[in-house]
């Protein structure tokens, strides 16, 4: 186990604090530049390399053997006086919930691009999740030095998919083989790393003369977007008075924070060439915990909406954003406090559950190594030993001033698999260690099927499911056998249907009576489901009525067409009957799930698939086999772009025709094309499809 060091005191001004995320799409460098930040701060003494593993925030073994990022890793430094927590977040979208719980904890991010790829789709992804949750960010454009490196390409790319105009701050000297440097706009000095193979140290120089009007002109363009969002500073610079720097910084600081602008760095972590000015960015430009407004929540007791400001005096709120389960301390919750102190061995509310915790020990995470304190304040990122209840989403907040915060939203999984264990001994340490796994990972999800007695995981691609199996071997030593994955169909109704249900059993005695009538509506797709009671004059009393909602909510989750989940309907009891004495509430649950059953069959049911959004990136002469393979998959092509000497391809196909399509497309273009995909939505299945789903179930 790593060593854990203590610490009494570490409070640093949360003006000085920066909870920051490195965000992109897979492959863009994410971890290569925070192994840079981390040296170039002084964290670490060696610079950390993914190919030969030795990365300090992919410290799971299944991370270094892929090269990937799997967990979001949580680190401090600092760098100019700041305190800087960063997240490095996963870019594989089978871990995309990684992202969307560190976005939402987040107060500003990092977005990467590849200089030679651009705005990939997993990048369009993330950048609207963090638009989703407000999150101030800037741009480093990475990869400068890489063959097909283009930095106005890869800008019109940014201005014209992400409808927003960056405000460059560095400037590229050459780029390819011959990327020496960055200019800094502002200063208008030219920085050149090349007699320190490190990147530790860098020189300032004159722009290079063929360089002077280019630069002139793109100094002149970042300046007067900064200007334009200040009336007194843009009336000066129009008058031709040029505004000093620290006028220019303070401007694009508050613009930055309030999301009107996102300054653009450029450089290459690889080369160790440009990452020192994102770290000044990250000090000078995004915000510190005291710069975002107060965090919303509502009074569990009286249901009002309250506001706890990011005061250390303040009464505590913390929302446990990340749970990891730790093979020699257990259970570690991850907590961003937003206001009020935490203190170890004190007692804390989960809100949400209405169950009292004690918080037993608190560490600050470096990744996998741990920093014992005693106590945490308002603005920082810590973790938690000793919350047993506590669950992602969940607030832990102060017992005498409740407070529950807005939880985390997930996506719901495509793909599940059955599992057994290799040995019937290891049949009760499975469903443990599943448990754990499902504990930390929110788009996990495990259910067992009553008939055949088979346990089902479930969750975001074929990958996430391998890691799964993987750690359940190295973590908790349990073999598996694993079935082929299978897609998560939903089921859902296409009209308006009216069913009864209608449950008599006479066995001597007490006999059960239950009857009701349903209509059942289509909701718009992710609706969800809605029930709605419309007895009137007592034809069903009261009591009977969340029975009712029991069987139609087991009818839904076991399907009635083909064996999936229905979704996006509203269902409405309308009429029934009941008896003096032999009605009960089993009668009405199994009469409700009857009635459901019927309605369903009466509203046009049909089969919804997962839809998956792919971008290929092939050489020229195979685009029309490519294209033709992916027509055959029923895909709707969306349209085609050029990179460099490369066609990206864009779609939507069906998952259930996208299984094993790695190995067709190496086979169809010589191994020199490669693809991406993500969730996109669920739609209709063709009725002759559906015809051999269902023959398939039955």
């Amino acid at each position: 186990m790593a060593q854990i060091t203590k610490t009494t005191n570490r409070e640093v001004p949360l003006d000085k604090v920066r909870n920051i995320g490195i965000i992109a799409h897979i492959d863009a460098g994410k971890t290569t530049t925070t192994e840079r930040i981390l040296f170039y701060t002084g964290k670490t003494y060696k610079l950390g390399d993914i190919d030969e593993g030795t990365t300090v925030t992919d410290w799971m073994p299944q991370e270094r053997e892929r090269g990937i990022t799997i967990v979001s890793a949580a680190i401090t430094t600092f760098w100019r006086g700041c305190r800087i927590n960063i997240i490095d977040t996963p870019g594989h979208v089978d871990f995309t919930a990684e992202v969307e719980r560190s976005l939402r904890v987040l107060d500003g991010a990092v977005m990467i691009f590849d200089a030679a790829s651009g705005v990939q789709s997993q990048s369009e992804t993330v950048w609207h999740q963090a638009d989703k949750y407000h999150v101030p960010r800037l741009i480093f454009m990475n990869k400068m030095d890489v063959l097909g490196a283009d930095f106005k390409g890869s800008l019109k790319m940014i201005k014209d998919r992400l409808s927003i105009s960056p405000v460059v701050l560095t400037y590229p000297i050459g780029s390819e083989q011959s990327f020496k440097g960055v200019i800094a706009l502002l200063e208008n000095k030219a920085l050149y790393w090349n007699e320190d193979p490190l990147g530790i140290k860098w020189e300032e120089k004159e722009v290079p003369a063929e360089m002077q009007k280019e630069v002139a002109q793109a100094r002149h363009e970042s300046i007067e977007q900064i200007c334009a969002e200040d009336e007194t500073l843009l009336e000066k610079y129009l008058n031709g008075e040029e505004p000093t720097l620290e006028q220019l910084k303070a401007v694009l600081r508050k613009a930055t924070i309030s999301l009107k602008l996102v300054p653009l760095y450029v450089g290459s972590s690889l080369r160790n060439k440009g990452v020192q000015p994102v770290l000044d960015g990250v000090v000078d430009f995004l915000p510190s915990p005291m710069d975002i407004p107060p965090v919303t929540g509502f009074n569990p007791q009286s249901g009002e909406e309250e506001k706890r400001e990011a005061k250390n005096e303040a009464p505590l709120s913390a929302l446990a954003f990340k749970i990891q389960v730790d093979p020699h301390v257990g259970k570690l919750t991850y907590l961003r406090i937003y206001s009020g102190t935490l203190k170890a061995g004190c007692p804390a509310l989960n809100s949400v559950k209405r169950d009292k915790e004690r918080i037993g020990r608190l560490l600050l995470m470096h990744a996998d190594k741990r920093e014992e304190i005693v106590e945490a304040y308002a603005g920082e990122i810590v973790a938690a030993i000793g919350l047993t209840r506590t669950s992602t989403g969940d607030t832990i907040c102060d017992p005498g001033s409740p407070i529950v915060l807005e939880s985390i939203k997930f996506p719901e999984p495509v793909i599940s698999l059955a599992i057994e264990p290799k040995t019937k001994s290891d049949q009760e340490k499975l469903g443990n260690a599943l448990n754990r796994l499902s504990e930390e990972d929110p788009t996990f999800k495990i259910k067992v099927n009553h008939e055949t007695g088979q346990t089902i995981i479930a969750g975001m691609g074929e990958l996430h499911l391998e890691i799964i199996v993987d750690r359940m071997r190295r973590e908790f030593g349990i073999e598996a056998n694993t079935g082929a994955p299978q897609i998560a169909y939903k089921e859902t109704i296409t009209k308006i249907g009216e069913g009864e249900g209608k449950y008599i059993h006479q066995s001597g005695g007490r006999g059960q009576y239950g009857h009701c009538w349903l209509r059942v509506e289509p909701k718009n797709r992710g609706e969800g489901y809605e029930f709605k009671s419309e007895i009137k004059g007592g034809a069903i009393p009261n009591e009977f009525i969340a029975p009712i909602e029991k069987g139609v909510k087991e009818a839904m989750e076991n399907g009635v067409l083909a064996g999936f989940p229905i979704v996006d309907m509203k269902v409405v009891v309308y009429d029934g009957s009941f008896h003096e004495v032999d009605s009960s509430e089993i009668a009405f649950k199994i009469a409700g799930s009857q009635a459901l059953q019927t309605a369903t069959r009466n509203a046009g049911l049909t089969l919804l698939e997962p839809i998956m959004k792919v971008e290929v990136t092939t050489p020229e002469e195979f685009m029309g086999t490519v294209i033709g393979d992916l027509s055959a998959r029923r895909a709707q092509i969306s349209g085609t772009e050029i990179r460099g000497p490369s066609r990206i391809i864009l779609g939507f196909v069906p998952l259930a025709e996208i299984s094993g399509y790695s190995t067709t497309l190496r086979s169809l273009t010589q191994g020199r094309a490669s693809y991406y995909m993500e969730p996109s939505h669920y739609q209709e299945v063709p009725k002759n499809i559906i015809e051999a789903i269902v023959a398939k179930r039955i």
